[in-house]
């Protein structure tokens, strides 16, 4: 799916206007009348009072025809026009005078703090305060307004973005924005709704389509994609007849020291329960029996080191490599390490301590094969890169650092990024219950496993993250997300391939 920014969004407004020979207004009064109707279904036989706050532009006059609507379906309606500028837009004026039409109760103009209405528990408030465009500050007193707002106990609505957060740039007073409960959002949702910062203040929300012209919003490019089950479906690649384990690729899986032998063994059962045609394990002696206990499908290999890794030697020829998970950072392991890219072609995996050794030895990173994938956390992203202001920063310091490296760069989080010198893959599932050791030692397979098989490695970082992220909420429905396990996140992959075939 395409995540437009504000000014595709505009542009696609003006061409769907003039190809559909329709004003300004009647395509708002479509928007408009689609989030009421969103509103009535879940309300309907629960008529709460709705307090509708509304700006003085086109985000105002969507609030205007919500409130109208509810008006004519008999709700308990009071709606305030904060009144921050004298400058009206020409939409807006137009459905101020049609709400004037339906209700004795005329809007109350807001002007200053003095002004702040009581807001109770069993209300609901919608915001359409400002909208897409929103560019500048906002004023003290109406900052103070969303301060009000986020401090009652109401079930708030935010009409296309929270007021006060900016889309496509940093949210310059992440203090001055509404904390909505649920946001309806035109046509495409917004980056900011995805970004660590901002993401929480849209709260859930819903992508309204009020049929902008198809044919421009498919011929518009986009830097950034969210990956739904429809695309990740496209990325499948169903096992043919006649094929056997070496179709399927030999994963050779290395890390673990002492006491860290439970992550690699997590890498190695996701890399095989992913689709990987055979598994060698390389790990210190003292990981030998804990190995070929926990997961009998895998071979293993052991290091001379009897508790860590210090010579990595082996006589196979894998299809991929994934390092790190559990391999701790002493300097015969990162000699080992060093060694190792010096000899290996193909893409790797690196992720946990083969990043921290990255990171402490940044000369390794030239020495990185092509498009190999690095999955980070954000404390492990911070060492590799440096630290950023801000969520956008963050982004355009990942896409300098593929630029540089020629890798693909996983930003590992609540909605995990993809990071490429093009493009930005936003992951649609997952949950807080996967926020749990091992979680990451499992995409690490997974993400092997699809490499070992033959996918490209981006579409194996993509692809990986989503099944990871399904797998984890199959999961979490039957155990709760509480009680997630990493283990339990390896145990459903096969259920998320089977959740790819079923119809939406």
């Amino acid at each position: 799916m395409k995540i437009f920014s504000a000014e595709q969004l505009k542009a696609a407004d003006k061409e769907t206007m003039k190809k559909q020979n329709i004003s300004s207004v009647e395509l708002m009064e479509r928007a408009g009348k689609l989030i009421f109707e969103e509103i009535h279904a879940r309300m309907e036989k629960n008529k709460r009072p709705v307090k509708v706050f509304c700006g003085i532009g086109n985000n105002g006059g969507d609030g205007l025809v919500i409130a109208r609507h509810l008006i004519q379906h008999l709700y308990d309606v009071k709606v305030y026009i904060v009144n921050y500028s004298d400058n009206r837009s020409s939409d807006f004026l137009k459905n101020y005078d049609r709400i004037k039409d339906v209700t004795k109760e005329w809007p109350v103009l807001l002007r200053s703090d003095d002004d702040l209405p009581e807001l109770a528990e069993e209300d609901v408030v919608i915001d359409a305060l400002f909208g897409v465009g929103l560019n500048r500050e906002l004023d003290e007193w109406v900052k103070n307004l969303v301060l009000h707002i986020n401090k009652s106990q109401s079930f708030v609505i935010s009409v296309d973005v929270p007021s006060g957060m900016f889309c496509d740039e940093p949210t310059r007073d992440k203090n001055a924005v509404i904390a909505a409960d649920f946001t309806f959002t035109f046509q495409s949702p917004k980056m900011a709704f995805f970004l660590p910062e901002t993401g929480r203040m849209a709260g859930q929300f819903e992508v309204l389509d009020i049929g902008l012209d198809k044919e421009f919003l498919q011929n518009t490019e986009t830097e950034t994609h969210l990956i739904r089950k429809n695309e990740a479906r496209l990325f499948y690649k169903p096992r043919e007849n006649f094929t056997h384990k070496g179709t399927y690729g030999h994963a050779l899986l290395i890390g673990g020291s002492y006491g860290k032998m439970g992550s690699i063994s997590l890498t190695a059962t996701a890399a095989m329960k992913s689709g990987a045609g055979m598994a060698t394990v390389f790990v210190p002696k003292c990981g030998y029996e804990i190995i070929q206990t926990l997961l009998p499908e895998a071979m293993v290999i052991t290091d001379k080191a009897e508790d860590f890794i210090s010579e990595i030697a082996f006589d196979l020829k894998p299809a991929v490599i994934g390092f790190g998970v559990g391999v701790g950072k002493k300097d015969e392991t990162l000699q080992a390490f060093g060694a190792l890219l010096e000899r290996t072609e193909k893409p790797m995996v690196i992720d946990a301590d083969g990043l921290n050794l990255l990171a402490a030895n940044k000369e390794l990173l030239k020495k990185l094969p092509k498009n190999s994938i690095l999955t980070p956390h954000p404390k492990e992203l911070e060492r590799l890169m440096g630290g950023w202001d801000d969520d956008f920063e963050k982004l355009e310091k990942a896409r300098e650092f593929v630029k540089e490296y020629d890798v693909v760069l996983l930003i590992k989080g609540s909605r995990t990024i993809t990071v490429t010198k093009d493009n930005y893959y936003i992951n649609s599932t997952g949950n807080a219950g996967m926020a749990t050791a091992g979680s990451g030692d499992v995409l690490t397979g997974v993400i092997t496993g699809l490499v070992s098989q033959g996918y490209d490695p981006l579409t194996a970082a993509v692809f990986g993250v989503y099944l990871h992220g399904s797998s984890g909420d199959l999961a979490a429905k039957e155990m709760s997300e509480p009680s997630l396990l990493a283990g339990d996140i390896a145990k459903y992959l096969g259920a998320a391939f089977l959740d790819l075939e079923k119809m939406p």
